[in-house]
């Protein structure tokens, strides 16, 4: 099951969206690096997307935009 989520991100004029928070169950959380981006499958939640694998409070997690709607998974 995935786990969608709101996100703030700033739209780049080179095209480029970067994740700058993730609000999880009313919680907002700065993402703090974006280590890497680039079109993956989640093998753990289903579906494909975008990939970003970015640092948040210490831990890292994959945030996905699938087309129009994010959701995360995190990296154990």
């Amino acid at each position: 099951m995935k786990n969608y989520v709101e996100v703030t991100a700033v739209f780049g004029t080179d095209g480029n969206i970067l994740p700058k928070a993730v609000a999880v169950d009313g919680e907002r959380y700065e993402v703090d690096r974006v280590f890497d981006i680039r079109p993956a499958a989640s093998l753990k939640s289903g579906g494909a997307g975008i990939r970003y694998k970015c640092g948040v409070e210490g831990r890292e997690i994959y945030l996905f935009l699938e087309e129009t709607r994010w959701f995360i998974e995190l990296v154990v």
